[in-house]
């Protein structure tokens, strides 16, 4: 569970009524849940996971690098990603993350970062990218939770939920390096929970929301109130939700079944 110690959030309590949901949304989330379980099947024939094989050929894993080098990142889609890990005593459980981002250069035509009190935009407008939704891994290689951050773990640029939603439908990594079957695991995750990362996203900004009431602490570098809400250390998860894969396609294949 991506939660500091210091990170007040409760668990996100939805729950998608797959039921409710139409037959080419269902298929969808099927076809996609199917595709993570074959790709993750097929590395592990050879003895390998998804967080194996993005890492073959990094050298030695360290905390906090951004795995592969440089990131991933597709320019015809504006997808990036990148794994990385933080000290095993703050992520209990967990080996490491994915953090996923949509670069303006794949944004609908309108999306401008959200007005907030501190907005300072790069000079390259390219590099004004938003985060979408992280992916805590298990040792085991396999997705285990799906969380939203505050703006200083990632160093994104702002932007409102309803914007956010509209970019995680979006995000596609559409090219085979550094490895094919990560991207088009990565892909699959995004569609098959695609209702959930909509809701994590929305209550990301009932979160801040919340803490806007609550003084700003002072940095204790400078002495001074730390800048904005958004740079507040003591705010890092801003929602969260555990995951199972076999289960959620279980639970899909289902409701296909019965539509």
């Amino acid at each position: 569970m991506p939660v500091a110690p210091t990170t007040i959030v409760e668990e996100s309590t939805f729950a998608p009524r797959l039921a409710e949901m139409g037959r080419d949304v269902l298929e969808v989330m099927v076809a996609a849940g199917e595709e993570v379980i074959e790709i993750e099947r097929i590395l592990a024939k050879t003895g390998d996971n998804v967080v194996g094989e993005l890492l073959k050929g990094q050298g030695t894993f360290y905390e906090w690098n951004h795995y592969p080098d440089g990131d991933v990142y597709d320019p015809d889609t504006g997808g990036q990603f990148f794994y990385h890990a933080h000290p095993a005593d703050e992520r209990i459980g967990e080996h490491g993350h994915f953090h996923t981002f949509l670069r303006p250069a794949g944004m609908p035509a309108g999306v401008r970062p959200a007005t907030v009190p501190d907005l300072q935009l790069p000079k390259d407008e390219n590099d004004a990218l938003s985060h979408l939704i992280g992916i805590a891994m298990d040792s085991w290689g396999k997705a285990t939770c799906l969380f939203t951050t505050n703006r200083w773990v990632t160093g994104e640029v702002w932007y409102g939920a309803e914007d956010v939603v509209v970019m995680a439908a979006l995000f596609e990594i559409g090219h085979s390096q550094p490895s094919w079957p990560v991207n088009r695991w990565l892909n699959a995750i995004f569609r098959l929970y695609l209702p959930e990362i909509t809701a994590l996203v929305r209550e990301r900004d009932t979160t801040v929301g919340a803490w806007e009431k609550q003084p700003l602490p002072v940095d204790e570098e400078t002495g001074a109130p730390v800048s904005s809400l958004f740079e507040n250390r003591e705010l890092e998860v801003t929602s969260y939700l555990n995951i199972s894969v076999p289960d959620r396609l279980a639970a899909a294949s289902s409701a296909l079944e019965e539509a």
